[in-house]
C-alpha cells in the first residue's frame, strides 16, 4: 500500500474563491441579526450587480436603497479598481446577462472616472456594455436628465462605436419607436457616428429624416429591408390576410416576413385584425427565442399545428439557441408553468438543462441545502415576474443533484428536509415537486444549524440562499463546516453581510441568476487559483 503519494485531504491547501470578506471575525450583523462579515468593495458589487434589477425592490432592500447601493459601488470601484471593472462591467451583460445594470455601470462608473480625472478606457467601456440597438437611447435618456446634455466626448464615442454595430435596417424597424424619448434619429444626431458604408450614411438620414416625420429617404436604393417593408404596408388592410394566406400556402411567409424585417409585434399592427393560426405560421421562423418561449400560450390557443410546433420545439431545445438567447434559467421554468399544453414540456425541461450548461459534474458526496424560508418564497424577483428566490435556487439545487455522484439534497428554512432527485427525472419537475414542500419546516433562516443536522462528512458543501441567516441558531455558519471542506455559498440576492468569511480556505461565495459564476468550481477544486469569471482560465492558473 503507498504511504506517500495518496491523497490526504487534510493538507490540500485548497485556494479560496475571488469574492472576499475584509476580515475573518465577525464584523457585521445579517439583515436577520446573525453574525456577518463584511465583503471588500468589488466582492460586495459583484455579488449584488449580478443579482440587481434596476429599480426593483427586494424582501430586505426597498429599490431606492438598493439602487443607490449599487450606484455608490459602482462609482467606488471605476475609479479605485479601474482594471478590474474594466473586466467586470463588459461581463455584466455578456457572463451575468444584467441588461440595464451593465451599461448603467459602465455610464456611472465612466462618470466617476471623468470627475476624478481618469480619461483612459473610458469609451470602451461604454461600447462594450451596449449589446442591443434601444440600448444607446436608454443610456443617453439616462444619462441626460441626469448630468446634462454637455454630453462627455468618450460617453459619445463609446455610443457611436456602438451604433456602428447596432444600428441596421432590422434593429431600425423594431426599436425605433415613437414612444421613445431618444429615437435613433435623435441618438444619431448627439452622437454624430461616421458612416463607415455607403448604406449606413442611407440609413443614418432615414433614422433623422423618420424621427422629424419628413418624408423618408431611400437614396441609392441601399435599404431594401425598408424598402421591402415600405411594399407591405402599401397593401390595402382589407387585402392583407389573402396575401399573407398566399404567402403560407406558397411555403414563403417566412422569407418574405424576414425581408421586410417583420416581429411579430409589426405583423400584428399591420394585419389589424384577429390572430390565427396563419398569422403565426407565417412569422414563427423569423422570431427570437425569447418570442417564441413568451408566445407558446397564444400559439395553443391559436391552434398551430403540430408540425409548426414541433419547429417550434426544435429551436427553443437547441443548445445553441439557448445561449444565444441569454434567457435566465428561471424564464425557462416560468414559460413551463405558464404553457398550457404539454407539448411543449420536454423541449422547455430541455432548453433548462441546457442553460445549465456551466454547473459542475460534482465527484465524491456532495451536501447541497436550499433556503427556503419566508424572505425566499414570499418576494418575487422583479414586479413582472412571477418568479420567486426560492424557484431559482431550486432550480440550481435540483440540476446540481442531478450531476453528482452522490448528492443529499434538502430544502431548510427552521429545520430541514430531505429530497430524493429521482434518477432521469425531468428538472423541472423535481424543482415542481420540491417547492412544493414550501413551508414545511417553517419559514426561518437557520443555516448553521441546518449544516449541523445535515453534514456527514461530505466533500463539499453548497448553501443556496439569500445567506441572510438568523441569530440564535447556534454557531456562525463558517464553523459549521469543518476548514478541510469546501463550504460554498451561492447568494441569490447579493445582499451586503457575508454569512461567513468568503476568501479565506474553503469558503467560497458567488452569486448571480445564471450559471456563470459555477464554472470557477473545477478551478478551485483542482487547487487553482480561482480567478473572476472573466479572467483567463490559464493565466489565473498560473498566476
Amino acid at each position: 500500500m503507498a504511504k506517500f503519494n495518496i491523497i490526504d485531504r487534510r493538507r490540500i491547501n485548497y485556494p479560496a474563491g475571488p469574492v472576499t470578506t475584509v476580515s475573518r471575525a465577525p464584523d457585521a450583523v445579517t439583515h436577520e441579526g446573525a453574525p456577518g462579515w463584511a465583503r471588500d468593495p468589488q466582492s460586495e458589487l459583484f455579488l449584488l450587480a449580478s443579482t440587481h434589477f434596476v429599480g426593483e425592490r427586494t424582501f430586505y432592500e426597498s429599490a431606492s436603497a438598493r439602487d443607490d447601493r449599487y450606484n455608490s459601488l459602482v462609482r467606488q470601484n471605476a475609479v479605485e479598481a479601474p482594471d478590474w471593472f474594466a473586466g467586470f462591467a463588459p461581463w455584466l451583460r455578456t457572463g451575468a446577462n444584467i441588461r440595464t445594470g451593465s451599461w448603467l455601470a459602465a455610464a456611472e462608473g465612466v462618470h466617476a472616472r471623468l470627475a476624478a480625472g481618469h480619461h483612459g478606457g473610458n469609451r470602451q467601456l461604454i461600447n462594450a456594455t451596449l449589446q442591443r440597438a434601444d440600448e444607446p437611447g436608454e443610456l443617453l435618456a439616462y444619462w441626460i436628465p441626469r448630468y446634462g446634455r454637455n454630453i462627455p466626448q468618450p460617453v459619445k464615442d463609446g455610443v457611436a462605436d456602438a451604433i456602428a454595430r447596432l444600428y441596421t435596417e432590422r434593429s431600425l424597424l423594431k426599436y425605433d419607436s415613437p414612444r421613445a424619448a431618444y429615437r435613433f434619429g435623435d441618438v444619431i444626431e448627439l452622437v454624430r457616428p461616421k458612416p463607415t458604408a455607403p448604406w449606413r450614411s442611407a440609413l443614418y438620414e432615414h433614422a433623422i429624416a423618420r424621427r422629424h416625420r419628413r418624408a423618408e429617404l431611400f437614396r441609392r436604393n441601399s435599404l431594401p429591408t425598408l424598402l421591402r417593408r415600405r411594399d407591405l404596408m402599401a397593401i390595402p388592410v382589407s387585402e392583407r390576410r389573402t396575401w399573407l394566406e398566399g404567402a403560407v400556402a406558397s411555403g414563403r411567409a417566412g422569407e418574405r416576413m424576414k425581408a421586410a424585417g417583420m416581429t411579430w409585434e409589426a405583423l400584428s399592427g399591420w394585419l389589424q385584425g384577429p390572430w390565427d393560426a396563419t398569422a403565426w405560421t407565417s412569422i414563427i421562423p423569423t422570431m427570437g427565442v425569447m418570442a417564441l418561449v413568451r408566445n407558446l400560450r397564444n400559439f395553443d390557443e391559436a391552434g398551430i399545428s403540430d408540425a409548426v410546433a414541433e419547429q417550434v420545439c426544435a429551436r427553443i431545445s437547441d443548445p445553441a439557441e439557448v445561449a444565444q438567447s441569454r434567457m435566465f434559467p428561471y424564464r425557462w421554468l416560468a414559460a413551463y408553468e405558464n404553457a398550457p399544453s404539454l407539448r411543449w414540456g420536454h423541449a422547455l425541461d430541455k432548453a433548462l438543462r441546457a442553460s445549465l450548461a456551466n454547473l459542475p459534474a460534482m465527484p465524491g458526496r456532495s451536501l447541497i441545502l436550499v433556503d427556503t424560508s419566508m424572505s425566499m418564497s414570499d418576494s418575487r424577483l422583479s414586479r413582472r415576474s412571477t418568479m420567486t428566490p426560492v424557484k431559482a435556487a431550486a432550480i440550481f439545487g435540483v440540476a446540481l443533484a442531478a450531476k453528482g455522484e452522490q448528492v443529499d439534497l434538502y430544502g431548510f428554512a427552521d429545520g430541514v428536509f430531505r429530497h430524493e432527485v429521482r434518477p432521469g427525472a425531468s428538472v423541472i419537475e423535481e424543482v415542481r415537486r420540491f417547492t412544493g414542500r414550501i413551508g414545511e419546516v417553517g419559514h426561518g433562516t437557520a443555516i448553521a444549524a441546518s449544516i449541523r443536522r445535515t453534514f456527514r462528512g461530505h466533500d463539499r458543501v453548497f448553501v443556496i440562499s439569500d445567506m441572510q441567516t438568523m441569530g440564535g441558531y447556534g454557531d456562525s455558519v463558517t464553523d459549521a463546516v469543518p476548514r478541510t471542506v469546501p463550504l460554498y455559498g451561492f447568494n441569490l440576492q447579493g445582499y451586503a453581510p457575508a454569512a461567513f468569511d468568503a476568501g479565506s480556505l474553503n469558503r467560497i461565495e458567488f452569486g448571480g441568476l445564471t450559471d456563470a459564476t459555477f464554472s470557477m468550481i473545477p478551478l478551485i477544486e483542482r487547487g487553482a487559483r480561482a480567478a473572476w469569471p472573466w479572467e483567463d482560465a490559464e493565466t489565473a492558473r498560473a498566476a
